[in-house]
């Protein structure tokens, strides 16, 4: 997982309350395993729509979008989540998001930042001019007109998130301490040795 510190660049000024997965990657989409080419879905039944922003050329490859309430709602699916991530999105601004959605972002390197509806409002106003920058460190959301909105996050997201450490980077970080252990326990309990490697 790519470490985050700070993303900053155009923002696509969605918007859009009670998004649910079926929108951000629609179920046809999902007989993949493969995280590559699902940006090529993400938003499809928006971006049919007439002047939507994920066609504006001014928008195009925009690491952030900026969402309304109940971001990710509906479907568990992970795919959602891959789909944002393999059309550029490294972090979502929205007021509220479904429990499920944000554990999926996480996991998969988004950052997704709660904010209330005046500063989102806000946002969506500069997006249309001007980068927006979010800094997960300071846990601040800045523009160009020094607007400064601060964020709450999960300590311990936090600290993956700027380490780049999924489950598996989690795990591979206390290798030393698993070994120490895996040795004592032989050590201790030979009889349980024997019986693995039986």
């Amino acid at each position: 997982m790519k470490a985050i510190k700070e993303i900053s660049g155009k923002a696509y000024p969605f918007g859009r309350k009670n998004v649910d997965t079926d929108v951000v990657i629609p179920a046809h989409w999902l007989k993949t395993i493969s995280r590559e080419g699902l940006g090529k879905g993400c938003f499809e039944t928006v971006r049919k729509e007439p002047g939507n922003v994920f066609e504006d050329e001014a928008y195009k490859g925009s690491p952030i979008l900026i969402a309304g309430d109940n971001f990710g709602c509906g479907s568990s699916r992970e795919h959602a989540a891959w789909a944002l991530l393999d059309m550029g999105i490294t972090a979502v601004i929205a007021p509220s998001y479904s429990d499920i959605f944000s554990g999926n972002a996480f996991k998969n390197g988004i950052l997704a930042v709660a904010l209330p509806q005046d500063a989102i409002d806000r946002l969506m106003e500069v997006a249309k001019t001007d980068p927006i920058t979010i800094d997960l460190e300071h846990q601040t959301v800045t523009t160009p007109f020094q607007d400064r909105f601060t964020f709450e996050i999960d300590p311990f997201r936090k600290h993956c998130l700027l380490n780049g450490l999924d489950e598996v980077g989690l795990t591979m970080a206390r290798n030393t301490a698993i070994s120490s252990y895996e040795d004592k326990a032989r050590d201790a309990l030979p009889f349980l040795a024997k019986g693995i490697a039986a």
